[in-house]
């Protein structure tokens, strides 16, 4: 159960202190009010979730990875710089992925609802 708070703990810290973790949150709550809306069905729901917690996931090992290497050296190092691009690369392929599945999965209802 310790571990399970500490993780809560760690949830709240990206949030409180990464603006972009912040971004996420507002993108997350933001396709969980839209599905609801539409009336998702449980495998559009899967894609959703799967995508929004690859998303999570990215940001808070970038994140983690990131206050790493800066409690090891605030010095530039090529290998620590080269780790850190790599992680937000990682966000960034997340990010992109899920606005695809937000894409395949909320678009055709969204533009029947526009086109009606």
């Amino acid at each position: 159960m310790k571990s399970v708070a500490h993780a809560w703990s760690g949830l709240r810290e990206l949030v409180a202190t990464e603006p972009n973790a912040r971004v996420h949150l507002a993108a997350s709550l933001a396709v969980v009010a839209l599905g609801l809306l539409l009336g998702l069905t449980a495998w559009e729901w899967v894609a959703i979730i799967l995508a929004a917690a690859l998303v999570w996931t990215a940001e808070a090992l970038n994140s983690a990875l990131e206050r790493l290497a800066d409690a090891v050296t605030r010095d530039i190092h090529p290998s620590i710089r080269a780790a850190k691009d790599m992680a937000a690369g990682a966000v960034l392929v997340a990010a992109l992925a899920a606005a695809l599945v937000g894409v395949v999965v909320l678009g055709p209802r969204l533009w029947s609802l526009l086109a009606a």
